[in-house]
């Protein structure tokens, strides 16, 4: 296994790289970064042969693509739903920040072409997920802004994770044969969480990210006091789209599913 956990920092203009095609993290076969966008700034993504998804996390930007516009607000992403421009291969997206913004970029390789589409927050509402189970320590709200149903002809997938504070999600430890990275944010800068990788486990930190291999188990938890937030991006394998119903537990643990965790 490679290198599957990183700490990037953000450069003199703002942008902070994640994953790309010959970094580290190319086994994730996706180019994956974040902007900083200062109130006024604007920034334009336009790659050929690569489909594009411009997810905000905050701030008050104005989308452009294809003659068309549209404003987009997030306080932060603890507390509002997403905005994303999605575009196909050779369609330039372009950011006017109105506001000091931050931009996730989540690209890949992707000849096919497709309508572009802008996403609003009541297009993936956040719902809860394993209330009551497992003691209630792995309930969590999950999003799915675009996966293979609702988009496909994309290679990716993208959506995102609110843990509630102390608790975990992607539990039970489970697997899946395409590679995803998750990108971590906390509702406070000293926030910090665990988060594994096989057997590798790391401190997961504000603008930490984890690069999982096809085939890793790869559960996640937040210390009790703070929220955290996962951008969960997957790439689809030629002939084998990840599919909702390709969550695969690791058999070691399903009996928790029947435990009673009654005191």
């Amino acid at each position: 296994m490679g290198k599957v956990f990183g700490y990037p920092a953000f450069d003199e203009n703002g942008e902070q790289v994640l994953t790309t095609y010959d970094n580290e993290y190319s086994a994730m076969q996706m180019d994956i970064r974040v902007y900083r966008l200062a109130a006024g700034a604007s920034r334009s993504f336009r790659r050929e042969g690569e489909e594009i998804a411009v997810l905000l996390l905050s701030g008050k930007v104005t989308y452009r693509w294809e003659g068309r516009s549209a404003e987009a607000a997030r306080k932060d992403v603890f507390t509002e739903g997403p905005w994303c421009v999605h575009v196909s291969g050779g369609t330039e997206v372009s950011v006017t920040a109105e506001t000091e913004s931050r931009v996730l970029v989540q690209c890949t390789k992707n000849e096919r072409a497709f309508a572009a589409k802008l996403y609003r927050p009541e297009d993936a509402p956040w719902k809860y997920l394993y209330v009551g189970k497992f003691g209630n320590v792995a309930k969590r709200r999950v999003n799915t802004i675009f996966d293979h149903d609702i988009a496909p002809e994309s290679n990716m997938v993208l959506g995102e994770v609110l843990n509630d504070r102390g608790n975990w999600s992607g539990y039970l430890p489970h697997r899946h044969p395409q590679p995803e990275t998750y990108y971590f944010l906390f509702d406070r800068p000293e926030g910090f969480g665990a988060s594994f990788v096989g057997d590798q486990v790391f401190k997961s930190t504000d603008g930490s990210f984890s690069a999982i291999p096809g085939g890793e188990l790869h559960p996640q938890v937040v210390a009790p006091g703070f929220q955290m937030y996962t951008c969960w991006m997957i790439r689809h394998i030629d002939g084998n789209p990840w599919l909702q119903t390709d969550r695969c537990e690791d058999e070691r643990y399903v009996w928790l599913h029947d435990a009673n965790f009654e005191e």
